[in-house]
């Protein structure tokens, strides 16, 4: 059993039909038929919502992925229209809330690695492969990969584990041409964020984006948030050691602290996580303005 700890209940705000919960934002509808997309304090792992959030951690996600919508736009549009709040909306909503136009999403998770770790490293030293594509031998845990690869996942829901998917079925899902066109995208926004960051000391291990096709021209379009803590694997280049779990600007010392004895939480059972300490929720909110600050150059306030 996973999911919510604690389900949140929607905020009601008129003018705007409340339409999912996901795992960190909340998605709206107004009455223009635009998405109006909100991103929370919540925090997950382990497949769970837990029931402690981190403070600003959705403001950092919403700036952060504006930062790097405008490094990539001649790479591919976005789906933002507008910061602006909606009429009537609280104000804590300010900066962690976007008016986005409406997409055909593709039930793709577009992952991109230049490094190995995590699930691609599991698979890796079973079979020398992540997501059906063959690899060298001799990688550890940190290894650079001879070139970035497109490895997507099947989409899940809440509570669900997000399950890697060979490109040959992506292509029987969605077509070989859009296929083809998930993965060039998603390696040409990769490798251009991958340059960006380590001019900033940070290694871009992997991440994963979300598409859609804009309904009126059929343009691909990046969705949802782009390459944040959440959604991407950040690790101080100085500290990079292949061999070992690397130091992260991510969510991994939540992560952590859940699989420690401290904790007394079992992440392969049944039972609901528990609360996260103070001290573990402050340095999370701190690698997650660490590594805005760092990447976009500019101090968080």
């Amino acid at each position: 059993m996973s999911g919510f700890v604690e389900k949140p209940e929607p905020v009601q705000v008129p003018g705007l039909v409340h339409l999912h919960t996901g795992k960190v934002r909340d998605l709206y509808r107004d009455e223009d038929g635009r998405l109006v997309m909100v991103a929370s304090d919540r925090i997950s792992a382990f497949d769970w919502v837990l029931p402690t959030e981190i403070p600003d951690k959705g403001r950092v996600l919403t700036q952060l992925s504006l930062w790097w919508f405008d490094q990539l736009a001649d790479l591919v549009p976005n789906h933002v229209l507008s910061t602006e709040l909606p009429a009537g909306a609280p104000a804590d909503w300010a900066r962690r809330t976007l008016v986005c136009k409406n997409l055909d999403m593709v039930p793709v998770e577009c992952v991109a690695r230049g490094y190995l770790t995590g699930s691609g490293l599991v698979e890796y030293n079973q079979t020398r492969t992540v997501c059906g594509l063959g690899l060298p031998e001799g990688l550890v845990n940190g290894s650079e990969l001879p070139g970035p690869i497109f490895t997507p996942a099947a989409k899940a829901e809440v509570g669900e584990h997000d399950e890697n998917v060979s490109y040959e079925e992506v292509a029987r899902t969605t077509g070989a041409e859009t296929a083809a066109l998930l993965r060039q995208t998603t390696l040409a926004v990769y490798s251009r964020a991958r340059d960006i960051a380590r001019e900033r000391g940070i290694i871009l291990a992997d991440t994963k984006f979300e598409f859609g096709f804009d309904p009126e021209d059929r343009t691909l379009v990046a969705a949802d948030e782009v390459l944040t803590p959440d959604s991407s694997r950040f690790w101080p280049a100085d500290e990079w050691e292949p061999g070992r779990a690397q130091p992260s600007f991510d969510k991994q010392y939540v992560r952590d602290w859940l699989a420690s004895a401290a904790s007394g939480w079992d992440p392969k059972g049944e039972l609901p996580p528990p609360a996260l300490p103070t001290q573990v929720v402050a340095q999370t909110r701190a690698k997650y303005i660490e590594a805005y600050e760092r990447l976009t150059g500019l101090d968080w306030a």
